[in-house]
């Protein structure tokens, strides 16, 4: 079988590293800095970048010894798991690497958050996707909307899928889109929030499509809103609650993550703008009664939103910031069930999408 690009990048990683130690050299990896020090904020293309810093692990220094192996290892199992043709979740490839070494009382990995931030650094080196590595995340999301797809030779139509949605999965690569009937997306945070649009038919009756996750976006949803708005141009609105932390969801889908600054090409959304829970809402819509007192990580939070690059210089942004720090309170998007189980699809949606009440 003719090798893919990815097995070749992973190849070529494993020969330079014999090379060092046939041409007598230590065993080194140059890993990109995935850190703050290291990221830069392109205001052209509205982007966080991953710089030229990298740090160096040896081998032979006891310091890097561990971590070199740990993303050694996961590289090995990448490269079986891409000639076997096959694919296996973060889960898998933390039990694929968990051993013992011979002759010592440690393990190559010992909590899983150590093999997902090696097969993080695989990526930085290689220049690969996870999921271009064979390597799957949990599947946390659902979706509905008139949209026929096909996936591994199954056609799929959004629109049947039941009460439950067709479950997106992590790796949304080999999708191919068959139809494409929507006007827009609608993206949120809450699971709840979507059963709630989906039960009320929001996505026929608005033509759109309805996308959600467990709280922080993943990686496959990410990817399938980028692909939605790049290759159908679809606007793509964020439902998030109004407080720091529905803020930073929105933030990462747009501009990307500092630690995934090397997956940004891939990962935001230029597009994406910010529906709703905001601060207007809660005046316009009699939400008063429904905020919830702030605690210190929520204002420390809002802090650091503040002084996000991105953000600074956008007035409508730090408006928003300034009431909420004014308000030292939040509120969740259920708030609006207050007004009635409905009125979210009935009337909030529909009334702001219309007169383009959204912040970018």
């Amino acid at each position: 079988m003719k090798k893919s690009k990815t097995q070749e990048a992973l190849e070529e990683l494993g020969n330079d590293l014999v090379k060092n130690v046939l041409a007598g050299k230590p065993p080194v990896m140059n890993v990109p800095v995935r850190a703050l020090s290291n990221v830069s904020y392109n205001k052209k293309s509205e982007t966080l970048e991953l710089g030229d810093k990298t740090s160096e692990r040896n081998f032979f220094n006891v310091a890097h010894a561990k971590k070199f192996l740990q993303t050694l290892e996961v590289a090995a199992k990448s490269k079986e798991l891409l000639t076997l043709g096959k694919h296996a979740s973060l889960r898998d490839v933390f039990y694929m690497v968990k051993r013992t070494i011979p002759n010592t009382k440690t393990n190559i990995v010992d909590e899983q958050s150590e093999s997902d931030n090696a097969i993080e650094d695989l990526e930085a080196l290689s220049g690969f996707s996870r999921e271009q590595l064979n390597i799957n995340a949990n599947k946390m999301g659902s979706v509905a909307g008139h949209v026929v797809i096909e996936d591994k030779g199954d056609e799929i139509d959004w629109a049947k899928m039941g009460s439950g949605g067709w479950s997106v999965p992590s790796n949304v690569e080999e999708i191919t889109f068959k139809k494409v009937r929507a006007k827009y997306v609608i993206y949120m945070e809450k699971a709840a929030v979507w059963e709630r649009l989906h039960e009320d038919k929001f996505w026929d009756k608005q033509n759109c499509i309805i996308m959600s996750s467990q709280g922080q976006t993943t990686r496959g949803i990410r990817r399938l809103l980028q692909r939605l708005s790049q290759e159908h141009d679809l606007p793509i609105y964020v439902l998030a609650d109004f407080d720091p932390w529905g803020f930073y969801i929105y933030s990462v889908l747009k501009f990307g993550s500092i630690n995934l600054a090397h997956m940004s090409g891939s990962m935001t959304l230029n597009t994406a703008r910010f529906l709703g829970i905001t601060a207007d809402d809660i005046e316009n819509y009699g939400l008063k009664k429904m905020l919830i007192t702030f605690k210190d990580v929520d204002q420390t939070r809002l802090k650091q939103l503040q002084n996000y690059e991105w953000f600074q210089n956008n007035k409508a942004w730090q408006r928003q910031f300034k009431l909420m720090a004014t308000m030292k309170a939040k509120a969740e998007i259920q708030a609006l069930s207050s007004r009635g189980i409905s009125f979210i699809t009935e009337k909030y949606l529909p009334e702001k999408i219309k007169k383009g009440e959204f912040l970018q």
